[in-house]
């Protein structure tokens, strides 16, 4: 398989993390974030990850990917096994991506008001309370929520050095941890995981 990514991607991160969890062995092809011409030629769209099977088939969107990973090599499972688990998994997974999203990606294309700042900002004792007695967003165990949500709630904690991402900053500047102990001890714990 290879990855088309660019740095500091959350969403290649997301596919990272799911290759990695699954023992899964990926070629990465790392593009410049200001020329995605040879993305678009690939897979008619400029957005990363963009995944090309040992097939050739190409797969667009982490999520889709994600699934695709899931069906495809359902060792170390992401989805939990029990079918109103894995719906949990699904609702979480269409939630994150549906409705979490919209607030910071308003903020970063400069349409945020004040209410996507707090739902921004109030996001994180939700996910403070979701962490309430197991180490994981949905269980004990990773399972898709945290490899969802992860990319972006990490920055939070910190913003790595020489990524000038706009969006990245608007997740550092608009969470705080520091009313979320849960949070921040999840976010050292999946930030130790391996990715491919």
């Amino acid at each position: 398989m290879r990855l088309h990514e660019i740095p500091y991607s959350t969403n290649v991160e997301r596919v990272t993390l799911a290759v990695a969890h699954k023992g899964l062995e990926v070629e990465h092809v790392v593009h410049d974030p200001a020329d995605r011409s040879a993305v678009e030629a690939l897979s008619g769209q400029a957005l990363v990850p963009v995944l090309e099977l040992d097939d050739g088939e190409v797969l667009v969107d982490s999520s889709a990917i994600l699934r695709r990973l899931e069906a495809e090599h359902p060792e170390a499972p992401l989805w939990p096994r029990d079918p109103a688990r894995a719906a949990e998994a699904d609702v979480f997974a269409d939630w994150f991506d549906r409705v979490w999203k919209v607030a910071p990606n308003a903020i970063a294309d400069g349409r945020g008001t004040d209410v996507h700042h707090a739902e921004l900002r109030d996001g994180v004792p939700l996910f403070e309370r979701l962490l309430r007695g197991r180490d994981h967003l949905l269980a004990d165990e990773l399972t898709v929520a945290d490899v969802l949500a992860f990319p972006f709630l990490k920055y939070a904690a910190h913003l790595a050095p020489g990524d000038t991402d706009p969006f990245h900053r608007v997740l550092h500047d608009g969470m705080s941890l520091a009313a979320a102990p849960r949070v921040r001890a999840w976010i050292e714990r999946v930030d130790a995981l391996p990715r491919a």
